[in-house]
């Protein structure tokens, strides 16, 4: 039987210094969907997206309202 594969990322949120804060491992469908995921976090951090040795996105900190 087949199933579907999905691809597996890595959030690394940086801090100030651009040193990695936080790290998340995670599958998805695809860059798109990866992406999608992690907006829909609203990070309050910049954070990069990366597949293997492949970086799909930068994510800008969201910027919440004081």
């Amino acid at each position: 039987m087949g199933g579907l594969l999905l691809g597996e990322y890595r959030l690394y949120c940086l801090d100030q210094n651009r040193h990695i804060a936080h790290g998340e491992w995670f599958a998805a469908d695809d860059d798109d969907h990866a992406i999608a995921l992690v907006t829909a976090k609203r990070l309050g951090i910049h954070c990069e997206l990366w597949s293997g040795n492949r970086m799909v996105a930068k994510i800008p900190a969201h910027v919440t309202a004081p």
